[in-house]
């Protein structure tokens, strides 16, 4: 979509506006010191997307990168609260706003580090939304980084759109979860994705089983996995193949989501390896 065909159908258009808008120029300044940025998103919500980046993010810390995350989703941000990060804490130097640092080092920049409550409600239209995300990659502090892990909301809107557009991906991570309609939908975000020429690194099934801690029988909550289908179906590679863990719950809900084990996670990060190789120190 170029610059002019976004004015067609904006409902601000005036006379002339095309030449002096920005609103609908998807051109971010680049940034160096960051070697990789990786999105993960999903088609639908409620199937762990903000879980598994938080989850990724802690693997490739782990392992000795530099490690941040651009929380994308401004009106629904959750990457704060699994980490534990609490909004008043943020700082501008002379580089721009300093991101929160987890305990693993990882910098993190979210709408709810800026609020005042982490209730309080954000309700931005779609042109606000895009200059979040442009304020959030150009005026943060994020130094030198090894990955930087953009947490995009649901769905295939503005936000998707304006870092599928703008922004220099390495790749996309997309999340789904067994049922039918979160199948569909999820097919849905990989196709916009692969429409806009963006290489999808691979599909993440969540919440595929259960086993029971006592006699370790295997249940299906939401159906049988159907990551390997869809897989198949999209010509693009099944990362992991994750359980419900009450663990995630408890952990994330704590804001000690790096403390748990990544589990299948942590191998992805060799994935993540082959697209940028490990800068010997």
């Amino acid at each position: 979509m170029s610059k002019n065909s976004a004015c067609e159908t904006c409902r601000e258009k005036s006379e002339g506006c095309e030449e002096t808008c920005d609103r609908h120029d998807f051109s971010f300044a680049p940034r160096k010191g960051i070697r990789s940025v990786i999105t993960v998103m999903s088609g639908k919500g409620g199937v762990g997307k903000s879980t598994v980046t938080a989850l990724l993010a802690s693997a490739t810390a782990k392992k000795g990168y530099r490690t941040g995350i651009l929380d994308a989703d401004i009106t629904g941000p959750s990457i704060p609260r699994l980490f534990g990060l609490k909004s008043g804490r943020l700082q501008t130097g002379p580089r721009g706003i300093i991101p929160i640092e987890t305990t693993l080092g990882i910098k993190v920049m979210s709408l709810n580090l800026l609020v005042e409550q982490e209730e309080d409600a954000v309700i931005w239209r779609g042109p606000l939304l895009a200059s979040a995300i442009r304020q959030f990659w150009e005026e943060v502090d994020w130094g030198e980084l090894d990955y930087l892990f953009v947490d995009l909301p649901p769905g295939t809107g503005d936000v998707p759109l304006t870092v599928l557009q703008s922004l220099p991906l390495k790749g996309v991570v997309i999340v789904m979860s067994p049922q039918d309609l979160a199948v569909m939908i999820v097919k849905k975000a990989a196709r916009m994705t692969q429409q806009l020429n963006v290489p999808i690194i691979g599909l993440v099934e969540n919440m595929a089983y259960h086993e029971c801690t006592g006699c370790g029988e295997i249940s299906y909550p939401f159906g049988k996995p159907q990551g390997e289908q869809v897989s198949a179906a999209l010509g693009v590679p099944l990362l992991a193949t994750l359980p419900i863990r009450q663990a995630i719950t408890n952990f994330g809900d704590k804001g000690q989501v790096e403390m748990l084990d990544e589990g299948p996670l942590s191998e992805v990060v060799a994935r993540f390896e082959q697209l940028q190789p490990k800068v010997v120190q």
